[in-house]
C-alpha cells in the first residue's frame, strides 16, 4: 500500500488511522531517512491510542513506554543505538515480547537481534510532503492493511494498493 501524505496534518491523521488498525497491538518498524516523518506518523498512531501530549523521539532513552486506556505502547529509536545487543541491556527483550504496540523507528539499527515486524512502513521525502509506503510481513501486518483501505477517513487520498488507485 502506499500514500501520499501532503504535510504533517495529513501525516498525524493517517497516524491516527494506522494506529486504530493496529488495534493496540503488533510491532511496525519505521524506516526513512532524518526528517522523514517518522516521529510525526508515530505522534498520530499515540493520539488514536489516547495520547493527547507531545511526542519526543527517544533518541537518548531508546524507548519511550507508554499506557494509554489499557494499551501499552513501546516508542523505541534506536537511531544511536551502537550495537543491536544494547536492547538486551535496557530491557528489550521482554519489551517486545509483551502483549503491546511497539513502533521502532531506525529498526535497520537492530537488524539481527530485532523480531519481525507485522507491518513495515517506508516513509520517503517527496516534494513538501511524504510518501508512505506499508507491507505486510504477517497475517496481523495483513489484516492492518485491510482495515486501513477499508477506512473511510481515507476515502479521497491518493491511495494505491497492488498497483491499483483507489479514490
Amino acid at each position: 500500500m502506499q500514500l501520499r501524505l501532503d504535510d504533517e496534518d495529513r501525516q498525524v491523521a493517517f497516524g491516527e488511522c494506522l494506529g486504530r488498525a493496529l488495534e493496540g497491538q503488533g510491532r511496525v518498524h519505521l524506516t526513512g531517512e532524518l526528517g522523514a516523518g517518522k516521529t510525526t506518523l508515530t505522534r498520530g498512531i499515540l493520539r488514536a491510542c489516547g495520547h493527547q501530549g507531545a511526542v519526543k523521539s527517544p533518541t537518548y532513552t531508546l524507548v519511550e513506554p507508554y499506557e494509554l486506556d489499557g494499551v501499552r505502547v513501546h516508542h523505541f529509536d534506536l537511531y544511536r543505538l551502537g550495537d543491536p545487543e544494547e536492547l538486551e541491556f535496557i530491557g528489550g527483550r521482554d519489551l517486545l515480547a509483551e502483549d503491546a504496540l511497539c513502533v521502532i523507528e531506525w529498526p535497520e539499527r537492530g537488524e539481527g537481534w530485532l523480531p519481525a515486524p507485522d507491518l513495515e512502513v517506508v516513509l520517503r521525502l517527496a516534494g513538501n510532503g511524504r510518501e508512505a509506503l506499508l507491507e505486510a510481513r504477517s497475517e496481523h501486518g495483513q489484516a492492518v492493511l485491510e482495515r486501513l483501505a477499508a477506512m473511510p477517513a481515507l476515502a479521497g487520498w491518493s491511495l494505491e494498493t497492488q498497483g491499483e488507485v483507489a479514490r
